[in-house]
């Protein structure tokens, strides 16, 4: 079907931290450059994203920084906007759902919904900390994943599987506000019946078999499990207010709230223009409408936004849901918590102008069917290796000799022989390859094929060999270089979703239209007889050993620190108060080990005898993996001598030695100080 429009939506990012080179490999690059293919194709799209603001990531972030969540998304807003327009995501707007025209807007659908009797109204049981008196939103809640084992799933979904969960189907949950055991207490919350809304979810998503693989099961695999209803509504004191009587103290559901952002930012871009036009991007049966997200966001918006949708009845739903899988890095999974990340914001400050180099490396090893993996060797191959020895060698050779033998004037084409033409046949063919390749969402295959049009470029160069030809035959070299510039101009255009900041620098040292569509790539008359091309400077410069070995050594720093950290001694939260009575009842005395021996058949008891000023007792003692017995004797210790007698292991105990325990549970014991402290001697 041919579309009037179209709109195009990058996954809204949450704005409690930098943006990595994952969300960039998942989402956000693939977009801009099906949306830069788009315009030049002289078609009417827009592009829509924004800061998600409302999720429980932004509160927890705020409570480890003891700031309010309005300064945290504020911080972050600034950070990943700013971020993004300097890597040269070209979106039509960056909005932020903390803004009033999202509030109103996200109230309206609710209410819409409501209005309509969409909603089911239920008391459920849901998870309440005690300790911190507030019931838990999903991501409150950690506990074991009931599918993959993983020890730290969250309340909504499995990090490490992919699955999505209720905070209920957790094994042994806690909470992240107290670390205490939440209770189930009953409160009130509205539900969206996606059981009942099956057959018409499964119907669509049925419609879209040619969805990527990886979509699709997934979707499939739900449908096949059955939908359950979902509440879309949390008792929270931060984000969209539920708009109804009887809802004091809640708010939207994160994902009833945070999609409904990019209507809400449609809204914006057209509120200075013609407001009403924003409905023809949402609800023109003419408008295609895509959405490029990872793949832990693809139950949410191709089953449960396209249900809101299809419960609010008037707008159209999307056509496509082309998501990624996940990029790790160094060949370990991405994690923000512990810093193992490439951080967008600062790959700019350490490679300036080095944008094209990073945007062509993610989506050269884009993760568009199975989890790929960064590396920073493979950064410089691919610069060093395509970037510079392909793309940059081609283009500077053929500037260059075009200013050495022309000044800088394009010489004509004097006569095409057998292999010129075949040349031009094979380089029309380009803008249709690579466009097939981005209409199906293959963007790998898309850059592959860019490339494949510059080593055409450095292939025919080299067979022809002007800088030797010239001596003989002039003639030959003005036809040769004609078309190496024409090669040049092509790619000019054909470059410019992949490589936008490359495409404008050779634009201008080509002294090229900036007015040419997608389509022009096809002709080979970009550049007509006479036209006065600019100086040429490089396209790309080698990255040097010492630029990676740094960038490595950064990782490794972090991974250090990250471990240094989980090293440190988790501290236990004090022990109920208790009275200078309760303490004074414990009779601690300074005392030495007088004899030491392992106790048969135990791998942890030491049994000992320990002069303790008043008397001469046995005390059995689990430290026998942290000290020898011939290595304790004559040790002075701290033991606790009223503790009430105890058997073990056949032995009477008539005391306990006071240890201390470090961050991998070693025992050391807790001794006086001086050497000369006299058994008996009491602590206090």
């Amino acid at each position: 079907m041919k579309y009037k429009r179209h709109t195009v939506t990058a996954a809204l990012p949450y704005a409690n931290g930098p943006v990595h080179i994952g969300h960039l490999a998942g989402c956000y690059l693939p977009a801009d450059i099906y949306v830069r293919y788009l315009r030049s194709k002289g078609e009417d799209v827009k592009f829509i994203c924004g800061s998600d603001e409302h999720g429980v990531p932004i509160t927890i972030k705020a409570k480890k920084e003891g700031i309010t969540p309005q300064q945290v998304v504020d911080k972050y807003h600034k950070i990943m906007g700013d971020a993004f327009r300097e890597f040269g995501i070209s979106f039509d707007i960056y909005s932020r759902t903390s803004s009033k025209t999202h509030h109103e807007t996200a109230s309206e659908f609710f209410k819409t919904l409501y209005n309509k009797g969409v909603f089911e109204e239920e008391i459920t049981e849901q998870y309440f900390d005690e300790k911190a008196n507030q019931f838990l939103a999903d991501r409150y809640i950690i506990g074991t994943c009931p599918k993959c084992g993983n020890e730290n799933a969250y309340g909504d979904q499995c990090e490490n599987c992919g699955s999505t969960l209720n905070a209920t189907d957790l094994i042994n949950p806690k909470s992240t506000l107290s670390g205490e055991k939440p209770v189930l207490k009953k409160t009130k919350n509205w539900f969206l019946p996606l059981d009942k809304m099956q057959p018409k979810i499964e119907a669509y998503i049925d419609s879209h078999k040619e969805w990527k693989s990886n979509v699709f099961g997934q979707c499939k695999s739900w449908l096949n499990a059955g939908l359950q209803p979902r509440a879309m509504t949390r008792d929270l004191d931060w984000g969209v207010k539920v708009p109804i009587e009887g809802a004091d103290g809640k708010v939207l559901y994160v994902w009833f709230d945070a999609p409904i952002g990019y209507i809400s930012a449609t809204k914006e871009l057209f509120k200075n223009a013609n407001p009403a036009d924003w409905e023809l991007y949402w609800k023109d049966k003419e408008t295609k409408l895509v959405h490029f997200i990872g793949k832990d966001n693809i139950v949410f918006h191709c089953i449960i936004f396209p249900a809101m949708l299809m419960a609010e009845g008037s707008y159209v739903l999307p056509e496509n849901v082309p998501a990624n899988e996940f990029l790790n890095l160094e060949g370990n999974k991405i994690s923000t918590s512990r810093n193992w990340a490439v951080w967008l914001h600062e790959y700019l400050l350490e490679f300036k102008d080095k944008q094209d180099v990073l945007r062509y490396t993610l989506c050269a090893n884009a993760p568009e069917t199975k989890d790929n993996d960064f590396t920073w060797k493979d950064f410089q191959a691919k610069n060093n290796n395509e970037l510079v020895a392909i793309l940059g060698n081609f283009v500077n050779r053929t500037l260059v000799l075009t200013q050495k033998y022309y000044e800088g004037n394009v010489p004509d084409a004097a006569e095409y022989n057998k292999n010129d033409i075949l040349l031009l046949e094979e380089m029309s063919k380009y803008p249709a390859k690579i466009a097939a390749s981005i209409e199906t969402y293959r963007f790998r295959e898309a850059l592959s094929e860019l490339m494949n049009l510059a080593r055409m470029g450095n292939k025919y160069l080299a067979d022809n060999e002007p800088w030797i030809v010239i001596k003989t035959d002039a003639k030959r070299v003005q036809t040769v270089m004609n078309l190496s510039l024409q090669i040049c101009a092509n790619l000019t255009i054909l470059m410019e979703p992949f490589l936008p900041f490359t495409s404008a620098k050779l634009g201008a040292m080509l002294n090229l239209n900036r007015g040419l569509r997608w389509n022009d790539a096809t002709r080979t008359d970009l550049l007509l007889a006479g036209h006065k091309i600019n100086d040429a400077s490089l396209l790309f410069d080698k990255i040097e050993d010492v630029q990676m070995t740094a960038q490595v050594q950064k990782l490794a720093d972090s991974k250090k620190m990250n471990e240094e950290d989980n090293n440190k001694t988790e501290l236990v939260g004090a022990k109920p108060e208790i009275t200078f009575d309760d303490f004074s009842k414990m009779d601690i005395r300074v005392g030495t080990i007088l004899e030491a021996e392992r106790v048969p058949k135990t791998d942890k008891l030491l049994k000992l005898k320990v002069d303790t000023g008043i008397d001469i007792r046995t005390v059995v003692s689990g430290i026998a993996a942290y000290y020898k017995p011939e290595d304790i004797v004559g040790q002075q210790v701290s033991i606790l001598v009223n503790l009430a007698p105890r058997m073990l292991k056949g032995i009477e105990s008539r005391g306990m030695i006071l240890c201390s325990e470090n961050e991998k549970g070693e025992l050391s014991f807790v001794s006086p100080t001086k050497k000369d402290a006299n058994n008996g001697a009491m602590i206090k």
